[in-house]
């Protein structure tokens, strides 16, 4: 019988969704593990979809997605600029790490990716055949990079650096600065830059600052509309690349997906489109979530980072986990039904914390977190 490929099999398995598979499959869970908004889809944004499946608007569309939905992305997009044809339309923002992924990686070729970071940052890499190589984000620095830190993960086979802000799962914003500074270390090294940026409508009182302002000829640009619109389910995702590319994209992707499902196009244009106040709403949500769990963590004396943006909270919970929180996490959940991301699952630098999301029901979320252990 044939064999999958080497390969294959060197791609990591998903730490998060390790912990939730386990959790659906138990009775009475608190689930905290996932980003999953716990908020209605605006209702012009499911009329919009309805009516495009109530039509038959199941055609194919151009690879890069409806015209309408790209210059509506390209006219709404907030620190750069860049036309429509820059803009291509994927099921969600992980298909358009991959497709950028593939775009600047070759067999063999290495990427920076953040630790603790997205476990998507270390698993597409692998998949193209190319290497991560992690740049470690140390508490003692508020979880921020230091570009004068990366030179030594240089080699010649560096071809790219992933910079996440918002960050998943740490909650961290860039500020100006520290993203000037990495692209001008992209730059000394000539690197691509991917910046995934699928959380910037949700910061808490620090400004959003795009890689793609200080250098868009070298800057791909992660966004999707799961996060900010509920839309999770919805797949609708886009990369933003500098101009003159078009042909190499639409090549890949009529590879990978030909296009996302029209209705779901029609859906991100009503969405970005109409009334912002779901997005707004959303946002007030997670702050005031935010606030609750914090206060109840510093009652219980437990450690956390306090996020700038997106809607997680890394949580230090090394006082239980005994240098395996991976383990921990499991027996958390067997034990006290609540389904929380090990933060090792981010990297080896999130060994002894836990990734909590508080995009869920505002009385599950303080419930789970009443159930963390203390410290003694």
């Amino acid at each position: 019988m044939p064999s999958f490929t080497s390969n294959a099999l060197a791609v990591p398995g998903s730490g998060i969704r390790r912990v939730h598979e386990l959790a659906i499959t138990l009775p009475d869970v608190l689930m905290l593990a996932v980003g999953e908004p716990d908020v209605p889809v605006a209702p012009h944004v499911l009329a919009a979809a309805s009516e495009a499946w109530l039509a038959d608007e199941t055609d194919y569309t151009a690879n890069g997605g409806l015209i309408e939905l790209r210059s509506a992305i390209a006219s709404r997009l907030e620190g750069f600029d860049a036309g429509p044809d820059q803009v291509w339309v994927t099921p969600g923002g992980t298909e358009a790490i991959f497709l950028a992924l593939g775009l600047v990686l070759s067999p063999g070729d290495e990427v920076l990716v953040p630790d603790p970071g997205y476990t998507t940052f270390t698993m597409a890499p692998r998949m193209l055949h190319a290497t991560p190589v992690p740049y470690r984000l140390e508490a003692a620095r508020g979880f921020l990079p230091e570009a004068a830190d990366l030179d030594a993960l240089v080699t010649s086979r560096t071809r790219a650096i992933i910079v996440n802000s918002p960050s998943n799962p740490l909650g961290v914003v860039f500020p100006e600065r520290v993203v000037a500074d990495l692209v001008a270390f992209a730059q000394r090294h000539d690197l691509w830059v991917l910046s995934d940026e699928v959380y910037e409508a949700f910061t808490y009182g620090a400004p959003h600052v795009p890689p793609a302002r200080f250098d868009p000829a070298r800057t791909l640009t992660v966004r999707s509309f799961s996060k900010t619109y509920a839309l999770t389910g919805g797949r609708v995702g886009y990369l933003v690349t500098p101009p003159g590319r078009g042909d190499v994209l639409r090549n890949f992707q009529e590879a990978l997906i030909s296009c996302v499902n029209t209705p779901a196009q029609r859906a991100a244009i009503a969405a970005l489109t109409g009334p912002q106040d779901a997005v707004r709403a959303a946002a007030d949500r997670y702050r005031e979530h935010l606030e609750a769990a914090t206060a109840l963590l510093d009652d219980r004396g437990i450690g956390y980072l306090r996020p700038q943006g997106a809607f997680y909270l890394w949580i230090d919970v090394s006082h239980a986990s005994d240098g395996g929180v991976a383990g921990w996490a499991e027996r958390f959940l067997l034990e006290q039904r609540v389904a929380v991301a090990p933060g090792s699952a981010f990297g080896a630098a999130g060994e002894g914390w836990i990734r909590v999301c508080v995009a869920a029901d505002r009385a599950t979320l303080l419930e789970g977190l009443s159930r963390l252990p203390a410290p003694r």
